[in-house]
């Protein structure tokens, strides 16, 4: 085993934060107040390149892994963009993946070397409000019409739709009382956003405004055969492509953010002067952030365990869970630290840690609840019987 961090990794790490350093704690505390998308931030990443880092090259991309783009996603989310700078990339970073690995040749060249440019966005349609996690039991239909289909349904939680020009969008071309098992009968569809067809409304949310999330609605949307991903019924399949890439980079993301807040907490504490000392001399709090420290450290190491398997290969559902939960645990821990740490001032939009701790939390409900993943780990890793 080997802990040393690569070169071309370090040099990520490095080229990010300089890139990050244009965009200071004001910029995204603006973004976040008037829910405004981080545009000038999102061209910068595009324009250097990072948000094609996971396509291949042959398509215009930067060729790396899911451990590359976790570097690039945890470096965002540390320099204090947290979830509004990640999720203004993090869907085009991994998103296209059930593309690069199941489009045909023609939908690569047609769409991949425009979104490694940053020049198209695309949305992921999967979650449906009346089903939830439980996504064979989705109910937005496409049947198909000679050389098109036809979609007509309902999705929730559309990160960009807003903006994007496309969504991966997740149907039924099969209903389900007809399939053999449940996971049968669905397609993957690339299809068009910004039509009079598709009816897009933003949901007013308690933080992550710089990203909008959306409802959309789906009435005699035509979508061309030749922009369905793969073959007609194996959507499910294709789509977790996307999963584990998704658990790990949110994992990343969730380290940044707990790091951003541990920062901002330790110099408080180093600053804070109570009774004739610093606040940081007291145990109270400096050990919470000690521990605090140990817990991203620990979670950093199963984000990296969890990408290094994906990219080589190798079975990595349970690391990525894994991953995805402790990250998700210890970020949250972080921030709440910083909350108690910085005590009234926390509530002061000028410190960011109320900000950090909103984002934070959201990570252990999206995009797959803790108690899921231990769900996952009972069943599968231990053999336990389903629990539902």
């Amino acid at each position: 085993m080997h802990f040393e961090e690569p070169d071309h990794l370090t040099a990520i790490r490095h080229a990010i934060r300089d890139v990050c350093a244009g965009f200071g704690d004001e910029y995204w505390r603006r973004c976040d107040r008037e829910h405004e998308f981080p545009w000038d931030f999102y061209n910068a990443m595009a324009k250097a390149g990072w948000v094609g880092i996971a396509i291949p090259e042959e398509y215009g991309g930067g060729g790396g892994g899911i451990t590359e783009a976790s570097i690039v996603l945890e470096e965002v989310a540390a320099s204090g963009a947290a979830m509004n700078g990640a999720s203004a990339l993090h869907i085009s970073i991994f998103g296209m993946n059930p593309v690069v690995k199941h489009g045909s040749e023609e939908m690569k060249q047609k769409y991949l070397p425009a979104v490694a440019e940053g020049e198209l966005h695309v949305a992921f349609g999967v979650t449906e409000p009346d089903a939830g996690l439980d996504t064979p039991s989705i109910a937005t239909r496409a049947v198909l019409n000679g050389d098109h289909y036809v979609v007509n349904g309902q999705k929730v939680w559309t990160t960009k739709a807003h903006l994007a020009q496309k969504v991966l969008l997740l149907t039924r071309t099969t209903p389900l009382s007809e399939v053999a098992r449940r996971t049968d009968g669905m397609t993957l569809l690339l299809a068009d956003l910004q039509v009079p067809e598709v009816d897009i409304r933003l949901i007013d949310k308690i933080g992550r405004n710089a990203v909008g999330s959306c409802e959309t609605r789906y009435d005699g949307l035509r979508v061309d055969v030749t922009d369905r991903v793969g073959d007609e019924g194996k959507g499910f399949k294709y789509i977790l492509d996307g999963l584990n890439p998704e658990r790990i980079l949110i994992a990343a993301e969730a380290v940044g953010i707990g790091r951003a807040a541990l920062r901002k907490a330790t110099h408080y504490a180093k600053e804070r002067n109570v009774f004739g000392r610093s606040i940081g001399k007291n145990q109270g709090i400096a050990f919470p952030l000690a521990e605090a420290h140990m817990k991203l450290h620990a979670a950093e190491l199963a984000v990296r365990e969890a990408s290094w398997r994906y990219d080589n290969g190798l079975p990595c559902a349970e690391q990525a869970n894994t991953a995805k939960y402790l990250a998700s645990e210890a970020g949250f821990f972080a921030a709440d630290r910083a909350m108690q740490t910085l005590g009234g001032f926390a509530y002061a939009d000028e410190y960011d840690v109320g900000r950090f701790w909103v984002e934070s939390r959201l990570m252990k409900s999206a995009p797959v609840p803790q108690e899921m993943v231990l769900n996952y780990i009972s069943e599968h890793v231990l053999g336990l019987e389903r629990s539902y």
